[in-house]
């Protein structure tokens, strides 16, 4: 494994007492996305560059496409070109065994990045995902106590769908139980496809003669799925939906009054971490010494992990501002179409 030296002068480190120069290799850090295409990844891909480049490191990537099978042979031959550390955001966290303990195995540290890998041997980053499902189920639950809820789960081979899912129960199970909240349709959705979702959702409004009082949805591709669908019964606007991620479209619907709530999660703090944690496991630091390192056993099978888990941030339309002032989006974005008065943060 290279090391990373506090200073690197091109491919040149300068120590000693004598002031000899020795040659060191740069580190190289290679991501393997599960499909780029998505608009997040582009602000997370540009926080680790940013620390790779301050670094003096260098970064590969490769795109799975959405396939559990070609992101194996992506990671092989990010390890071909002389990965010193990966960060893997998984397709499909149980297929990706064999080629963590493949990288493992030859020396390579792993970073779990946003979705779980349950390796002891890896490192996870990610926000705290059941708390992005406890404040999902929050705020749909604030605007509407009662009633009939349809929740448009995630992707079934990523771990955060259950994740979020349990977080959203550990809110709405006491009125589930209780009678107040009736649960009238739940799905997982493929690859978080939004498409999927609005169908799953027309499902939904058409078993249940379209009386559906609150949508809890995972993400905010999910919640444009969801909200077309209501949209296309005239509902939009008046059913509560909730969404993750901060996408530009759904702080959008917001402002109009179409989304409840997006739990934020700022890519740009979890792509600069991920960058800082890379080259620390580059440089050979242990995984228990990462700064800020927890222990995280939640995963499906209990496994023991070292993690850092970051906090999110509910954002609706009481509170647009806080991701207008971090430069997140611009307040043309969130406020257009948006009546004058009828938003604070668009004023």
């Amino acid at each position: 494994m290279k090391t990373l030296l506090t200073v690197l002068l091109g491919t040149t480190a300068l120590f000693g007492a004598a002031g000899f120069a020795v040659a060191q290799d740069e580190v190289v850090v290679g991501v393997s996305w599960n499909n780029f295409q998505e608009e997040r990844w582009k602000t997370d891909e540009a926080a680790i560059r940013a620390v790779l480049d301050a670094a003096g490191a260098r970064y590969i990537s490769a795109d799975a496409q959405s396939s559990a099978s070609k992101q194996l042979t992506d990671i092989e031959s990010l390890i071909a070109q002389g990965a010193d550390a990966l960060i893997i955001l998984a397709q499909d966290s149980d297929a990706i065994g064999p080629a963590v303990a493949s990288a493992v195995a030859e020396g390579i540290p792993v970073v779990g990045y946003d979705r779980l890998i349950e390796n002891p041997d890896a490192f996870y980053l990610t926000f705290d995902n059941k708390e992005v499902g406890r404040m999902q189920a929050q705020a749909v639950f604030d605007v509407q106590p009662e009633g009939n809820y349809v929740f448009i789960k995630g992707n079934s081979a990523d771990p955060n769908a259950d994740f979020l899912f349990e977080g959203q129960m550990e809110v709405l199970q006491a009125a589930i139980d209780s009678g107040a909240i009736v649960n009238v349709g739940e799905a997982y959705t493929d690859n978080w496809n939004p498409e999927v979702a609005q169908a799953n959702m027309e499902q939904f409004l058409t078993a249940n003669n379209n009386e559906v009082d609150a949508v809890v949805a995972s993400n905010d591709g999910t919640a444009g799925g969801a909200i077309a669908a209501l949209a296309a019964q005239g509902l939009a606007g008046s059913v509560p939906v909730s969404g993750q991620d901060g996408d530009h479209a759904a702080l959008n619907r917001i402002a109009l009054g179409t989304q409840t709530v997006s739990v934020w999660k700022d890519a740009r703090e979890l792509g600069k971490k991920a960058g800082e944690i890379a080259l620390a496991l580059a440089e050979g630091t242990a995984l228990d010494a990462v700064e800020g390192a927890t222990t995280f056993s939640d995963g499906p099978n209990g496994v023991e992990m070292n993690a850092v888990l970051l906090a999110p941030v509910p954002v609706t339309q009481d509170n647009l501002n806080v991701v207008i002032d971090a430069g997140w989006v611009s307040k043309d974005v969130v406020c257009q179409g948006v009546a004058a008065g009828s938003v604070a943060a668009c004023d």
